[in-house]
């Protein structure tokens, strides 16, 4: 597979990111018709993890399965924003909410670790990099919420809000101010006022929605 193979990482798990990506980006437009078949020859796998990914994004919404008609892209629409932002807003209000209730200094290592990464990849521009901070970012409030079945919810749309990231922070041609966010949630988390906390987390959220909003809408407009 040539797709940007990812050690770890099953073949169909690559599928899905792959097209998931291109789903998000709009490479791939709403009704599209795909075929296991012709993505077995892409991708130069077998069926197995193709079907493996067509189940996942299916699962995501993204994509219709037809039998036998075949596989159809549904895309994202205004709504399908809206409701994976208001979904995150709620499993994140929770999490952060438990979260600010460690005390453990050596607890909070890893978010202050991938909020100096942050400041680093906005201070070089490398929005790679930056996206790959801010998603560990946001994953250890997850951590630190110790609610297994909450931290499960999120990984298992963590890889639909990365390829949104991908596509949201494209918008951000200067990434200090983002990093400067994260600062003060991390800093308001640590201090414990929560109400403060999650209008900062509240607004943060939504200023990602809306990139995506103009994202959908300059893209009705070609």
């Amino acid at each position: 597979m040539s797709q940007g193979v990812k050690r770890g990482e099953s073949l169909g798990a690559q599928v899905a990111r792959v097209l998931r990506q291109r789903i998000v980006r709009g490479d791939l437009a709403p009704g599209d018709r795909l075929t296991e078949e012709g993505l077995a020859e892409e991708f130069e796998v077998s069926r197995g993890p193709v079907r493996d990914a067509i189940t996942q994004l299916a699962f995501e919404k993204l994509i219709e399965v037809q039998k036998p008609r075949g596989i159809y892209i549904v895309g994202l629409t205004d709504d399908d924003v809206d409701q994976l932002y208001s979904l995150r807003s709620a499993l994140e209000q929770l999490a952060m909410s438990r979260a600010m209730r460690v005390d453990d200094e050596d607890r909070w290592q890893a978010m202050t670790g991938a909020v100096e990464r942050m400041e680093e990849a906005a201070a070089s521009g490398n929005h790679e990099a930056f996206a790959a901070a801010d998603l560990d970012f946001h994953s250890q409030i997850y951590v630190l919420a110790d609610h297994p079945r909450l931290e499960g919810a999120w990984n298992q749309y963590l890889p639909t809000f990365t390829a949104l990231l991908e596509v949201t922070i494209n918008h951000d041609h200067d990434l200090t101010e983002s990093s400067h966010d994260h600062v003060l949630l991390m800093n308001i988390m640590r201090g414990g006022d929560v109400g403060v906390a999650a209008d900062v987390l509240a607004a943060h959220l939504d200023g990602a929605r809306h990139r995506m909003m103009l994202e959908l809408a300059a893209r009705r407009a070609e």
